[in-house]
């Protein structure tokens, strides 16, 4: 009786999880491509919603996808170095204000980003003036707002996983002649693969569907995110005429993110089993 108890309720999870997933599927190979018209089930089916998507010119699904890809590779790139630079220093090194500043990156987590999006507007109003290439609608000035923000939470990951690493290998790269820039780089960074991989997967998922900060930010229809211009293909009366057109973009979405989730798999697996200390 447990065990059919048990099969019945991982088959209603299932359902749940998976109900949105064929409706989304349905919708974008639905001919008519409106909402009204969408069934669980599709009964005919068509790309048209596909070419639609890319053959608009009121929405230009193609250059948000290129913005959307190239912003979440640049700053999970740029967040992940800076972050285990910072990490790095904070595990292995003694200096003035180290506690200060660990706890200065852990209070300022507890702050939610959206907080100071009216400061933010306004300091980059500024910036936009000044220097055009960082300010608003510019792939550059969005992500440094989005490095500020991912900073704190990467460190304290990386450098909770620095500690793990036995000290004595930077003592016996130190007493071998090997440089801090030496000891990182061939040392530490092999390492520490698998926190890498799943730091730089959740900044680039979190990147990609990020969407609060971006609508502020990004206000020509050339320079938006997916998330932004997305959201605008289903706003107001927009939403039951561009509804397969949405779903057929939100299946395109996911293509990013489920490539990099199996790109970086391998890297967590082969850095879990890989060790550099033999009992």
């Amino acid at each position: 009786m447990k065990l059919a108890l048990r099969h019945v309720f991982v088959l209603v999870v299932c359902a749940f999880a998976v109900f949105p997933i064929l409706f989304v599927i349905s919708a974008a190979i639905n001919p008519l491509g409106t909402l009204a018209s969408t069934d669980l089930l599709p009964t005919r089916v068509s790309l048209g919603n596909f070419g639609d998507l890319f053959a608009s010119d009121v929405y230009p699904f193609g250059r948000w996808f290129l913005n959307s890809v190239a912003i979440a590779l640049l700053s999970s790139f740029a967040s992940l170095l800076l972050s285990m630079c910072a990490a790095y220093a904070f595990s292995r090194m003694r200096f003035a204000g180290r506690r200060a500043g660990l706890l200065a990156l852990l209070l300022i987590q507890m702050f939610p980003q959206f907080l100071a999006i009216v400061t933010i507007f306004m300091i980059f109003t500024r910036v936009t003036e000044l220097y055009p290439a960082f300010g608003f609608d510019t792939v550059w000035g969005l992500m440094l707002l989005y490095l500020g923000g991912a900073l704190g939470v990467n460190t304290w990951l990386m450098k909770g996983f620095l500690d793990t690493v036995p000290k004595e290998l930077d003592e016996a790269a130190t007493v071998d002649g090997a440089t801090h820039a030496q000891i990182f780089w061939r040392i530490i960074m092999p390492l520490v693969t698998p926190i890498l991989a799943v730091t730089s997967l959740l900044a680039f998922i979190g990147i990609m569907s990020e969407f609060l900060m971006a609508s502020v930010f990004l206000r020509d229809p050339e320079s938006k995110t997916l998330a932004v211009g997305m959201y605008g293909m289903i706003a107001g009366d927009q939403r039951n005429a561009n509804f397969g057109m949405f779903a057929a973009g939100t299946l395109l979405t996911a293509i990013p993110t489920v490539g990099v989730f199996l790109w970086l798999q391998k890297y967590i697996v082969s850095g879990l089993t890989a060790g550099a200390v033999k009992g």
